[in-house]
């Protein structure tokens, strides 16, 4: 496979780097996670934006979150059948094999995908908007949330709403997944639903008594 390439030199140095450092000051831990296996307590489904970075918003450690990273942070419906399923089969594998305490749904401001849905939505004859093969496709899924988002405020606040709704439907969807309903029943899991703003480093948590996303610290 002569199209495959080489790593770029500066990765290759900050390997080194890590080797020489990092790995040696975690060595035993690595150690210990290679030969026993992980046990995280909590899985954490996130966007690819690389703006993102989980394990420094919460400070964890190697082998502490099961992450997945999809375009918006996005719980599909679940849907059996013979189609492929990364995230789902993410899921089913923290819940029912790592038994993890606790799934956390992290959207995020100036989402690339979540922007992607808005400008689909507000505009459907923009074809420029449609010209891609996985994406459009994917987030529709967040469509449902573009209906109930306040179409009189500027299109930055639709776009932030339509993060939030987001994570409440990405929430709804995983609850109709039959193994995350039935460990919720049975209080071995909790769900969990966040929103980073990225500018100035704050988190929100959905709070579901009150039905609306409040700093999760206060300032």
């Amino acid at each position: 496979m002569s199209i495959i390439s080489p790593l770029p030199p500066y990765l290759i140095k900050r390997y080194q780097n890590w080797k020489a450092s990092g790995y040696i000051k975690n060595k035993s831990l690595l150690e210990n996670l290679a030969d026993y296996g992980q046990n995280p307590k909590a899985m954490v489904i996130s966007c690819c934006d690389s703006r993102v970075h989980v394990t420094s918003i919460f400070g964890a450690e190697t082998g502490e979150f099961f992450i997945h990273r999809n375009i918006a942070n996005i719980v599909p419906p679940y849907t059996p059948n013979k189609d492929y399923h990364g995230s789902s089969a993410a899921i089913e594998y923290a819940v029912k094999n790592l038994k993890v305490s606790h799934i956390i749904i992290l959207g995020h401001s100036n989402c690339g995908g979540v922007k992607l849905c808005h400008d689909l939505c507000s505009n459907p004859v923009d074809t420029g908007a449609h010209e891609n093969e996985f994406l459009s496709q994917w987030v529709n899924i967040l469509k449902p949330g573009y209906e109930k988002i306040d179409k009189t405020k500027t299109t930055a606040e639709q776009r932030r709403a339509l993060e939030k709704e987001g994570v409440l439907i990405s929430l709804n969807n995983l609850i109709g997944f039959p193994f995350v309903k039935k460990a919720i029943d049975s209080k071995e899991l909790k769900i969990h639903g966040l929103w980073n703003d990225i500018r100035d480093g704050t988190v929100e948590y959905f709070d579901s008594q009150k039905n609306c996303f409040l700093p999760l610290i206060k300032d």
